[in-house]
């Protein structure tokens, strides 16, 4: 968004101009700034000193903390040149209580004798170290006459740098920035403001550039507080103006009449946990609300997801509509239509599937009992978003993993149907910063305990070194009836390699343990083959499967008890904790080796032993996100998170919350943003360029 973009106040104009209309930066400066992302005044604004040094002057450099910076008044008593060529200049300078050495190298004689002469006194300031007892001054900082001392800050801020880009260079091009800082209208809550004893918006810019200690460049500062908050907010503004844009677009109220799901809930085996009861109701509440359903879905592993979203579609089919169950792959899809089928035939419902493979007069005669209402609830895969699929009364849309199915995707849904409501299921468990983050648009239903008779999985870690062992337990397993998944990892990035290491464990393992016992599943094979071997390991014709990561979201065998996973510490946490999720889905207690090579590192060892010490899903994300860091865990690029540059995510889940509350209680009290507050938030988004929301204002 360069140049005069439509719109723009005029206040952040000068904030928004070219890099090199700041005095003292030209083409060159201008191109290791970009290197730093730093392109206009605005972004240097928003780059803040990272450290500091402490340059208040002392007596003496006795008594100092060395290695360390000194700024000490001095006495010029000797120069020494150097003995040979690339030898080190030596200045004698004595302060109040010792003597010690300013150091040069490659430096000019006249140059030195004008900046130190002899008999002068002088203040100087760098880092002193001691060699050979001898404290030493190597090229300080800073050299002035004592009247010109003051120039030197008792404290002096450091910024990020790159190549070639000096301290001076981009603390000046800051100071000129700075001289641009517009004041403006106060969007955040006054009672907030006050209580927290936050600055004003350009107050605080001013004070986060110019600390005066250490304590100064904490995050809890009320300055730094102050603009990490601004980010937050900009953020979930621009979330609850698409979340509001969505509950503005009229829903349709689907009022279930219980009659179909009493039918499910009567065939189960076991009784609904509390949390999937909770869930249930409050899907069903938004479901009858006049406006549009926009909620995440979120358990752990085996939490029971599948009933949770049958009931919302019964619902929908009670309410007189049709409902669809969308997977990213054909394997999912069909695994969804099974586990599905006996529940939907107990409650007398008709299910169908479509996916690319339905050619045809099948497809046809498919797409004409959808048409017409015969099919009450469609599980398919992307297919389903085809010109040709056309519903009769699409009321609502699960979508299973978002991470594959973003904000696109979902409007694209909304127009298969008027006001379709969108409950969206993940099996990946998110630590409530990131899901402020990510999700802040949608509300959240959250599975917590798993439902009755799933049994604990048995987790050892096992060196690579005893593999043989691993073998001989495996064949003995199987002879009892028992199946296994076995992972290998993926080598190196190239296919080639991951290939080869999967074929040769099949190779292997068939040799080890007999020649139809082993399958075979990786992402180089055609979708036949992958959906033939999954199928023959899920009849139980093999009783091993080996594969590359491609099994990790969702394939069910429930007769499968044993999880081997090769180089198990070149696998992030969440993948780990995933595919461990396999197994324990039957009544046989199951076991998970996780299989590493020595030594292990300090961050494997750490994945490794959380997962052998917990199950808890939502556990081993905080592990998880503490080891990352935001935008690793969920992959920056395609989440739609921004890159916060003075916010912490980790760090700040609290202001977070607050933010998200706020944001949409400004929306609620003034929807356009037309209020005086209003205005003064719309100025925000467009200091945090969040296009995004700028665009849904204008449209709203």
């Amino acid at each position: 968004m360069s140049g005069p973009a439509k719109g723009r106040p005029e206040a952040l104009f000068p904030l928004f101009a070219d890099i090199e209309t700041l005095p003292g930066v030209g083409p060159k400066s201008a191109k290791l700034l970009a290197m730093l992302r730093i392109e206009k005044p605005v972004d240097l604004i928003f780059t803040l000193p990272q450290s500091g040094i402490d340059r208040r002057k002392r007596a003496s450099v006795q008594g100092a903390d060395l290695p360390g910076v000194v700024t000490v008044e001095v006495t010029v008593s000797q120069h020494r040149p150097p003995a040979r060529r690339g030898g080190a200049y030596r200045v004698t300078a004595e302060d109040a209580q010792t003597t010690f050495q300013i150091v040069f190298f490659r430096a000019h004689d006249e140059y030195l004798h004008k900046a130190l002469p002899i008999g002068a006194r002088r203040v100087v300031s760098g880092k002193v170290e001691l060699f050979d007892g001898v404290a030493q001054m190597v090229h300080p900082d800073h050299m002035l006459p004592p009247a010109e001392a003051g120039d030197i800050p008792d404290f002096e801020p450091v910024y990020p740098l790159t190549a070639g880009l000096t301290q001076g260079a981009i603390r000046k091009a800051a100071a000129a920035a700075l001289t641009r800082l517009p004041d403006l209208a106060e969007w955040i809550d006054p009672g907030q403001k006050r209580q927290e004893g936050w600055p004003d918006w350009a107050e605080a810019v001013r004070r986060a550039h110019a600390p005066e200690s250490m304590a100064d460049l904490g995050a809890t500062h009320p300055a730094r507080a102050r603009l990490a908050y601004d980010e937050l907010m900009a953020h979930q503004i621009t979330l609850a103006l698409a979340r509001s844009q969505m509950k503005r677009s009229k829903g349709r109220a689907s009022a279930g009449t219980g009659r179909l799901q009493a039918r499910v809930l009567a065939a189960l085996p076991y009784r609904a946990t509390a949390a999937q009861t909770r869930a249930i109701a409050e899907i069903a509440a938004d479901m009858a609300g006049g406006t549009r359903m926009n909620r995440l879905l979120q358990g752990d592993v085996g939490a029971g997801k599948t009933l949770v979203a049958l009931n919302a579609l019964l619902i929908a089919v009670e309410a007189g509509g049709q409902g669809v169950m969308m997977a990213p792959t054909e394997i999912l899809a069909r695994q969804h239509l099974e586990g599905l089928r006996p529940l939907a035939e107990a409650a007398g419902v008709v299910l169908e599937i479509l996916t690319g493979r339905d050619k045809g007069a099948e497809r046809r005669a498919k797409l004409e009992a959808l048409k017409a209402g015969d099919i009450q609830i469609l599980v398919g895969t992307h297919a389903v978003f085809q010109k040709d699929v056309e519903f009769n009364d699409l009321r609502l849309a699960v979508v299973d993993e978002q991470h594959r199915f973003g904000v696109r995707q979902r409007l694209e849904l909304g127009r298969k149907g008027s006001a379709v409501d969108v409950l969206v299921m993940t099996a990946t468990p998110i630590p409530r910063s990131l899901s402020l983050a990510q999700y802040g648009d949608m509300d959240i239903s959250v599975l917590d305990e798993k439902p009755p008779g799933r049994k604990p999985i048995a987790t050892a870690l096992v060196n690579m070194a005893r593999m043989d062992e691993v073998v001989e337990k495996l064949r003995r397993a199987i002879a009892e009836g028992r199946q296994a998944y076995w992972v290998c990892p993926l080598v190196d990035e190239s296919e080639v390699s991951d290939l080869s290491s999967a074929e040769e464990r099949f190779r292997r393992l068939r040799a080890a343990l007999g020649e139809g016992r082993v399958g075979l599943v990786h992402g180089q094979m055609p979708p036949e083959d992958k959906d033939a071997a999954m199928a023959a390991f899920q009849r139980g014709e093999t009783s091993v499967l080996v594969a590359t990561t491609v099994i990790e979201v969702g394939v069910d065998v429930p007769n499968a008890s044993i999880m081997v996973i090769e180089r198990a510490e070149s696998f992030g946490l969440a993948q780990l904790h995933q595919l461990r999720g396999r197994v324990g889905r039957g009544s046989a207690a199951s076991t998970c080796l996780l299989m590493y090579q020595a030594p292990l590192s300090e961050g494997g060892e750490r994945r490794l032993s959380t997962m052998r010490d917990t199950e808890d899903g939502f556990r081993i994300a905080e592990v998880d996100l503490e080891m990352r860091g935001a935008g690793d865990v969920i992959g920056t690029a395609q989440s739609g998170l921004p890159r916060f540059r003075i916010a912490d995510l980790e760090g700040q889940t609290a202001l977070m919350a607050v933010a998200q509350s706020d944001a949409r209680k400004l929306l609620s009290d003034d929807p356009d943003l037309t209020g005086p507050r209003g205005q003064a938030a719309r100025v925000l988004l467009w200091l945090m360029e969040r296009d995004q929301a700028i665009r849904l204002i204008s449209v709203g």
